[in-house]
């Protein structure tokens, strides 16, 4: 039985925070997440975001993980599914989340965003404060 095509996904974020997350996916994992691409709104127009990220993501079923819901990339998200039916958007990325993803991106798309999220979500803990601190 052959392994399902792996989804490729783009993190677009805000300035530097792409490059330094797709980085740190492959130094935690050792491996080259050939399919995570960093995009930076840096420099960008809304239309020329939009642009980049719809070449990359325009050749099939694709994840485009945001930092933000709304802002510059957010809304370039959005704007992006609305010509690009196989383009699933998931914001506020974590670390977490894009391990997950490089370590399982050969999941069928519905299995593999319901994973991501439950990644993502139970990444996030509160350490409550002692009393009297």
């Amino acid at each position: 039985m052959s392994e399902a095509p792996a989804i490729r996904a783009v993190l677009l974020g805000h300035l530097g925070m792409p490059d330094g997350m797709v980085e740190a996916v492959r130094h935690i994992t050792g491996i080259e997440p050939d399919g995570l691409i960093a995009v930076s709104n840096r420099g960008k127009s809304p239309e020329s975001l939009c642009a980049e990220v719809e070449a990359l993501v325009n050749a099939g079923p694709s994840i485009l993980f945001t930092d933000l819901q709304s802002g510059s990339c957010g809304f370039a998200a959005m704007r992006l599914t609305r010509n690009l039916p196989e383009l699933v958007v998931i914001s506020s990325v974590n670390l977490p989340m894009l391990i997950d993803f490089a370590m399982h991106r050969t999941l069928p798309m519905h299995e593999l965003v319901e994973r991501l999220l439950t990644k993502g979500r139970a990444a996030i803990t509160v350490k409550p404060a002692q009393p009297g601190q």
